[in-house]
């Protein structure tokens, strides 16, 4: 559970990426970033580069991720910025990633994800948003999590979202196998799971010199919204779209690139931190929108749910 010394920072949420990372130097140091080929996992891996980290845009598209490798060394300079592929929702692509990867890890982003999308399940029946924002995170994770030890002092990000306030973790049916598919429940399903894994994670790794914190990026327009387009819009849904006070890719990234190195949370794990900076408790409003969903909610850093969500990736991964 979240301290009661919840931790401040100077910054704001229209701090950007270059902002929170100005001043500090990552030679020396390795980065994996998920989904580093899109989004805001451009602008978190760019700005890592710009402090000289090796970086690994770990993406599905190895074309788009070549192109955005090399669009951050023109950049940034740092001609240290690499690709490789994995498709998260695929047991056999995250365990090969792990095992290819050599010496030490010092900074893991697990930023891809998929939002809202329709019924989609993978091989083994899981729904596939569960399976691609946590299950595939959480097996990547566990692979490099020697590579991690051995840098001392590593961190992880686990790129979540207020979504999380849509669901808790139901662990009596997590795939929709008797319950009505909903693709927003599903969608928040998982990204409550991103915060617990940062709580588990933190609980078994910090005597390893590990840490994770769970982030909200901030509204961003980019193609996670691509399921939420078109006729897939209410007008309800889309007027509250229109006036949402949406941030740009460099400000999406800023409450990773914060987690991922900044000194004032070194040593701390186990946190939700949103506009750069810890959150509160959330509380509910009484009206509806996308405006009032700040702060994490209590199920989503509770270490029983946390710690029965560990054994459950566990045995799901296992079979």
């Amino acid at each position: 559970m979240s301290s009661p010394d919840r931790i401040t920072t100077p910054f704001t949420r229209e701090t950007t990426a270059a902002e929170v990372i100005d001043g500090i130097d990552l030679t020396g140091r390795r980065a994996v970033v998920t989904g580093g080929a899109s989004g805001i996992g451009v602008e978190t891996a760019r700005a890592l580069a710009s402090a000289g980290a090796e970086v690994t845009l770990a993406v599905r598209n190895v074309e788009a991720g070549e192109r955005t490798a090399a669009d951050i060394t023109a950049t940034t300079g740092n001609p240290r910025v690499s690709v490789a592929p994995i498709e998260l929702a695929d047991r056999s692509s995250v365990a090969a990633f792990a095992a290819g990867w050599q010496g030490p890890l010092h900074i893991l982003v697990n930023n891809a994800g998929v939002m809202a999308e329709p019924l989609k399940r993978t091989p083994e029946g899981w729904e596939h948003q569960f399976a691609t924002n946590h299950l595939g995170h959480f097996g990547l994770a566990l692979g490099l999590h020697d590579a991690l030890a051995e840098a001392g002092n590593a961190r992880v990000v686990s790129v979540s979202s207020s979504a999380h306030h849509r669901s808790p973790v139901v662990f009596d049916d997590i795939h929709f196998e008797k319950r009505e598919y909903e693709p927003w429940s599903a969608y928040g399903q998982s990204k409550t799971a991103n915060v617990l894994f940062a709580v588990e994670a933190t609980k078994r790794w910090a005597g390893d010199g590990i840490t994770v914190n769970a982030v909200m990026p901030g509204g961003i327009r980019t193609n996670l919204q691509r399921h939420q387009q078109g006729d897939n819009l209410s007008p309800e849904l889309r007027a509250l779209m229109d006036s949402y006070p949406w941030k740009t890719t460099e400000q999406g990234a800023a409450t990773s690139i914060l987690v991922a190195v900044s000194p004032l949370l070194d040593g701390v794990g186990s946190r939700y931190f949103e506009d750069v900076t810890e959150a509160g408790p959330y509380v509910p409003s009484d009206g509806s929108g996308l405006t009032d969903d700040s702060g994490v909610s209590a199920y989503a850093l509770d270490p029983e749910a946390a710690a029965r969500l560990w054994e459950v990736s566990r045995e799901l991964l296992a079979r």
